[in-house]
């Protein structure tokens, strides 16, 4: 499984059709994605050669005030953190691996640093403070298309990315410090499909445009009215994606767009089966509905998304597109996607059984 963590902190590694008429936007740093690219591989065969006996314990942490659903603070969220802890036969914690449904986005794009935002510190706090040593801490980021840590944070600072990380770390270590069960007699299976995903329909652009008006007339409405940041916030990203929107319409109207689609499709579903735990792997940013509706149906599975390709954007849901917010105008897919990918999931979960 390939899987990106996510920051707006980082160099561009692909390069995505909504921005590319925006002049801010860098496109994609090929020197830096070749460079990491060789330091997958060097890792992958490091692990290879240097496997050795090793057992698993399982446990699931609580990562409240890591954020909320961005748009209400009080609307769907999952804040399970399941963590995979590996040992060696010594009892020393040899890595670990977890997924949280949070986009880590304490730092904004006007950041000048490159970071890895607060997993970086997440990572750092539990290899320092509480590991006692460099062991591999793998973050994955689950559906956190509309989670954020907008309306928790209390400045977009390092300083800021350092306390919700070790907020986090601090949880996983809770509950390694209560006990957890360790077995070395654990299976692993892999599976994966690959699917066809409903495209969204685009509106003309003189529609669209008269959206992208509207929008940035609200954003500069509370600019100017408004004391409420996050309420400012999520009218400028909402301007955002009205302006992609606009693109997209634009773009529809051309031959180029079909190509587009075929970097995208098939899109694949992957499944890795630790013990009794299921991980399932979707590309693309997805909505914290359809992560909420797989665990109901499915006992002891995890989403993680950004994983094995991209889909150009986000999976939103009816009522993003309804509301008109950012992720519904920045989505290449229609909102339907989102149940074929739950659908499918679960019919390749039991094929397991």
């Amino acid at each position: 499984m390939v899987s990106a963590t996510h920051t707006h902190s980082g160099p561009v590694t692909a390069d995505h059709v909504s921005s590319s008429n925006d002049p801010v936007v860098p496109r994609t740093d090929n020197k830096y994605v070749r460079y990491m690219e060789d330091k997958i591989i060097e890792a992958a065969c490091n692990a290879f050669h240097n496997a050795s006996p090793a057992e698993a314990g399982f446990t699931v942490a609580d990562g409240t005030g890591a954020g909320t659903n961005r748009h209400n603070p009080s609307g769907p969220a999952d804040l399970e953190i399941p963590v995979v802890i590996i040992r060696n036969p010594d009892k020393h914690i040899i890595a670990c691996m977890l997924v949280c449904n949070m986009h880590p986005t304490v730092l904004h794009e006007d950041s000048k640093l490159y970071s890895g935002d607060f997993p970086a510190f997440l990572r750092e706090t539990l290899q320092k403070k509480y590991f006692n040593c460099e062991c591999p801490v793998l973050y994955f980021t689950g559906a956190a298309g509309n989670q954020s840590p907008r309306h928790v944070t209390q400045s977009n600072t390092f300083e800021e990315a350092r306390r919700i990380g070790g907020l986090i770390a601090n949880a996983v270590a809770l509950k390694i410090i209560k006990g957890i069960e360790y077995s070395s007699e654990i299976s692993v299976l892999s599976l994966q499909k690959f699917v066809d995903l409903p495209r969204r329909k685009f509106s003309d652009p003189e529609s669209a445009k008269e959206q992208r008006d509207k929008s940035f007339e609200r954003f500069e409405h509370l600019k100017r009215t408004s004391a409420n940041k996050q309420e400012i916030r999520t009218a400028e990203v909402n301007w955002f994606g009205a302006e992609e929107s606009l693109h997209f319409a634009t773009l529809a109207q051309s031959q180029d767009f079909e190509d587009i689609y075929k970097t995208c499709l098939p899109a694949e579903i992957q499944i890795i089966k630790i013990g009794k735990w299921n991980f399932a792997a979707w590309p693309g940013e997805v909505y914290i509905e359809y992560e909420i509706e797989l665990k109901k149906k499915l006992k002891d599975t995890f989403l993680i998304t950004l994983a094995n390709g991209e889909l150009q954007g986000y999976i939103a849901t009816e009522e993003a597109e309804k509301n008109g917010y950012y992720e519904a105008l920045n989505s290449f897919f229609h909102y339907t996607a989102g149940s074929v990918l739950v659908e499918e999931t679960i019919r390749l979960i039991k094929s397991l059984e």
